[in-house]
């Protein structure tokens, strides 16, 4: 989806700003772009319009089109991201130009981080000027070792499981128990964008046997590789970052987030961390929206960015 302004567009043509949505599920219903409250997805998206910058929305591969959606697959949302921002310029009367910035939410942070690294090599006609990521899965094993015990890890457990055997090309077999195949077959079905979709999938998961992943399975390869090559920080960012978490947060640790600021900082990156007090994960975007919009905005104005990260 494309939101531009209905007006001139000005002349070194307008900032665009990518959109990275979180998780909605793995199954094509579940394309955020074919929600008729797609334009509610987007936070504070009228202010973005008045701004006179161009809102770019990939529903990532596989979501509404042929072939299995590589969910949390980095590579595959980094350059969809990228895509994006490339597509918006073919669209007519957008007036969208070269310069751009990224901000994605939850498995759109993971998306944004990875489109933060691959910009350069991939899209070098492009300039990135920032990327903001609300809180993004980073660490992916450590995540799903964690998440397991809640009532949303299952089913995050499940997507990845499913969608991964089949991108890949290894047997689920591998990872998941025989009774929990058939179930997560079912999860693999739903969507999480609505209340009632929600209430479904949560009553799927609650199927699954416990444990239901095969003992030691994520430490070895395949999927300890696959892990690791999905986890975003293997290179630098050539542009400012912008990461919120919410210090509440069961979904995205707080911990393991604060550890991958910390290799940013590492890195050389300059960052402005975020944490929000008494919030959790389904909040963090909306709640952080304001700050995020006004350090895209001062990134876009060529101001010099905030560093949360101590000297080195």
């Amino acid at each position: 989806m494309v939101i531009a302004p209905d007006l001139p567009a000005p002349v070194a043509g307008r900032y665009v700003l990518a959109w990275a949505h979180p998780t909605t599920g793995v199954a094509d219903a579940c394309a955020p772009s074919i929600s008729p409250d797609f334009m509610d997805t987007i936070p504070h998206l009228p202010a973005l319009v008045a701004l006179d910058w161009v809102v770019v929305a990939t529903d990532y591969p596989g979501l509404g089109t042929p072939g299995v959606h590589p969910y949390l697959v980095g590579e595959s949302e980094g350059r969809a991201v990228l895509d994006s921002v490339r597509a918006a310029a073919n669209v007519e009367k957008s007036g969208a130009g070269k310069r751009f910035a990224v901000w994605g939410h939850s498995q759109g942070g993971h998306a944004a981080l990875f489109a933060g690294q691959l910009a350069a090599s991939y899209a070098p006609e492009l300039a990135l000027s920032g990327v903001a990521a609300i809180a993004p899965a980073t660490e992916l094993s450590e995540l799903l070792e964690d998440d397991l015990s809640t009532v949303g890890g299952p089913i995050l457990a499940s997507y990845s499981l499913w969608t991964w055997s089949r991108f890949y090309g290894i047997s689920i077999e591998t990872a998941a128990s025989p009774l929990a195949v058939r179930i997560i077959d079912e999860i693999a079905s739903d969507c999480i964008e609505t209340r009632d979709e929600v209430y479904r999938v949560g009553l799927d998961s609650f199927a699954l046997p416990a444990p239901f992943l095969v003992e030691g399975a994520i430490d070895r390869d395949p999927w300890k590789s696959l892990l690791d090559r999905n986890r975003p920080g293997a290179s630098r960012i050539p542009a400012p970052v912008y990461v919120a978490q919410g210090d509440q947060d069961v979904v995205v640790r707080p911990s393991v987030t604060a550890d991958y600021v910390a290799g940013l900082c590492r890195q050389g990156q300059t960052v402005r961390f975020e944490r929000l007090a008494g919030e959790g994960h389904m909040r963090a975007a909306r709640v952080s929206a304001s700050s995020a919009i006004s350090w895209l905005r001062s990134r876009f104005d060529g101001a010099k960015a905030p560093n949360d990260c101590p000297p080195f």
